[in-house]
């Protein structure tokens, strides 16, 4: 059962750093080429994959540590995080605040639950409802 699961993990690992070199760019790789480092991973189960994943790659743990940081993404992760997104939809809710009292509807004529007239300070909870 020991050498079983011994056997599984030694494939994984393989495959794993295989993988992982395979798809390093050739600038990232230290040591020896490329194609050296594949035929170590594979010829010489747990010190070739072993040897890959700790020396093999120039890796980056943390941001500064080995002189450049990971891949960072210019700009806002989400739409509530984009000033501009933000402005925008303000804009659009002004309007349609400012269409809705040109025609002369109220606040509750419209057939929805008034969430575009509600005060910027309102966190659009149902006032309706008792506690």
């Amino acid at each position: 059962m020991a050498r079983g699961i011994l056997a599984v993990l030694s494939i994984a690992l393989t495959v794993f750093a295989l993988a992982d070199c395979v798809q390093t760019q050739d600038d990232k790789v230290r040591g020896v080429p490329k194609w050296a480092w594949i035929v170590l991973i594979v010829l010489i189960p747990w010190v070739g994959p072993l040897t890959w994943l700790f020396v093999g790659k120039e890796r980056s743990w943390g941001r500064g540590s080995s002189g450049s940081p990971g891949p960072r993404r210019d700009g806002p992760l989400a739409p509530d995080e984009d000033p501009e997104f933000l402005r925008k939809l303000d804009e659009d809710i002004r309007r349609e605040r400012r269409e809705r009292r040109e025609r002369g509807e109220g606040p509750g004529d419209s057939g929805d639950s008034g969430e575009l007239d509600d005060g910027p300070g309102d966190s659009g909870t149902d006032t309706g409802r008792s506690a």
